[in-house]
């Protein structure tokens, strides 16, 4: 683990490559698991403004499991998620005709439906962030769906921390990743 400013970050974020391989997994993230996605506060307010804008976008059974269940539920441990279809993909997923799934969210956002992308959990995956009182965790989730994305990072040479710039920008802000990278650069070298 490492520290820049007050959040700990885990050395599997530079140690480790990753890129999506949608051909291979079809977006099983989306899919598997017992639980939406993680949402932070924000994200529910935001949810809530803009499912008029989204709905378009979602397919039928998301648009029922949503209108049902509300923008987003209170999961198993008591943090925000996004609500489930059948106990089982996001609610705000589509899959397009090769059976891979999309984020509806994200359509709307490429659509210039909404000015917001995503959950930043979802942006930021394979990453996963603990807030805690003292410090920010931010660390690697390994799951066996995405072994097929972890074999591409290789191939690539891409390490999950320049795979997910974007989000942990989003995140972090631009100071922050900039300090990331120098620590990456350390890291590597020793």
């Amino acid at each position: 683990m490492f520290q820049i400013d007050k959040t700990l970050i885990s050395e599997e974020i530079i140690e480790n490559d990753f890129v999506c391989n949608l051909n291979a997994c079809k977006g099983a993230c989306c899919v598997d698991g017992q639980s939406g996605a993680p949402l932070d506060d924000d994200e529910t307010i935001i949810l809530d403004e803009i499912f008029d804008s989204v709905k378009p976008f979602l397919r039928p059974e998301g648009i029922k499991a949503i209108q049902k269940q509300g923008t987003f539920v209170k999961g198993d441990d008591g943090e925000w998620e996004t609500p489930l279809v059948n106990n089982r993909e996001c609610a705000y997923v589509t899959f397009s005709e090769g059976g891979i799934t999309k984020c509806g969210l994200e359509e709307a956002y490429n659509s210039d439906a909404t000015e917001w992308k995503k959950p930043i959990s979802c942006h930021m995956y394979p990453v996963r962030v603990r807030e805690y009182s003292e410090f920010t965790a931010v660390n690697y989730h390994k799951w066996e769906i995405c072994d097929a994305a972890c074999a591409l990072g290789k191939e690539l040479q891409m390490p999950i921390y320049k795979f997910v710039k974007e989000s942990l920008i989003r995140k972090f802000g631009e100071k922050w990743y900039a300090e990331l990278e120098e620590v990456a650069k350390e890291h590597t070298k020793s």
